[in-house]
Order: C-alpha cells, then structure tokens, then sequence
C-alpha cells in the first residue's frame, strides 16, 4: 500500500478531524502500525500521528523525543507505538518552535507541559502508564493534539513560514525552553492566551 502524506495545502479538513479509537477486535491496526513505521523510517521527523498519512485512528508512532539526536538521524528510532492514548496529568510549562511533516514549512511558537502522564495501549494490547517529561511531552502532546484535530500552527503564538533548510539555525537562535516544571499546566496556558 502506498503511503500518503497528509499536508494543509489539500488536506486541512481532513487533518482536523478527530481521530477514531482503535478496536482490537480488527486487526487492521497492525497493518497501520507498520505503515507508519515505514513512514518514520524514511523521514527526518519526531514522531508521526495516524492521520497525517491518512489512517484516522488514535494511534501514535514516537521515532525519537529527544532533542540530542539530530533530526536527520534515520537509524535512530524509539519504535514506541501508542495506540488510544489518554492524558491522566498535565504540569509545568515549556515553549518551542514547532514544525510538522503535515504543516509544510509552517513553524509555530507553541506552548506545551513539561510533563504529562498517559495510559495507552501498545501494539500488544497490553496497557501502559507512562511519565514523559521535557523534550519528549513536547512531542508526544504535539502528536496527542493531531488526534483530536488540533494543528501547532492553530494554537501557536506565532506563526513563521521558515522552510526546512533554515530551520535548524533559526531554532540555534530560539531554543527549546522550559518556563516551569511545576506549575499547573491548564491555568498557566489559560492565562498567556488571554
């Protein structure tokens, strides 16, 4: 089966429809996985939801949550698949210029927890309780927003058109950043968006 890459420039409507739960009684989820595994394999990205290349499903492949591996590392790959992902905790605050392989080369400033605590399923049915903290909340809840039709450049600050080639200086310049590790996730965004 080829693999489709969804992007805004024909997609946005179906970019921001929510996500489907996956049911274990359909084995398809497995061919789904592999999809996407192949995907992350052949493309410098952080991580990928089902639905950006064309499976809407609450699936979530995380090929690499770590900001010390370089993007363009293909050998590197987490292979952590999470399958009908639900947030139990959120805190602390982080910001960060965030791309995406669905967005084109649009870049967003775009808040996010320090920590979120999850329950998901993997690939084996079997289910998981997991802290994900720093760099790998940002991707995770990055990808957890795509599940529910949510794009970084609908939530972003601002929002830059920085093709690929600049991006890796432009973020030298505006790192990664960590405003809180503590503070209560929901209120603190509920207060800069005001």
């Amino acid at each position: 089966m080829e693999i489709i890459r969804k992007t805004i420039e024909n997609d946005g409507e179906y970019l921001r429809q929510i996500s489907k739960e996956v049911l274990f009684n359909d084995d398809t989820y497995k061919k789904d996985i592999k999809l996407l595994e192949e995907f992350c394999k052949n493309t410098a990205c952080f991580a990928l939801a089902a639905v950006q290349i064309g499976i809407p499903k609450r699936i979530v492949y995380l090929k690499n949550t770590t900001l010390d591996i370089a993007l363009e590392d293909k050998n590197y790959n987490e292979a952590k698949v999470l399958i009908n992902p639900v947030i139990i905790s959120q805190r602390g605050l982080t910001k960060y210029w965030e791309s995406c392989v669905s967005c084109l080369d649009y870049t967003g400033l775009v808040y996010r927890p320090y920590e979120m605590i999850i329950n998901y399923y993997d690939q084996y049915k079997q289910l998981h309780e997991e802290k994900f903290e720093g760099f790998g909340s940002t991707v995770l809840s990055h990808e957890l927003d795509h599940l529910d039709g949510i794009l970084h450049m609908d939530i972003a600050e601002e929002v830059l058109d920085i093709p690929k080639a600049q991006r890796g200086a432009f973020r030298e310049n505006h790192p990664y950043e960590i405003i809180s590790k503590t503070c209560d996730y929901n209120k603190k965004v509920r207060k800069l968006v005001k």
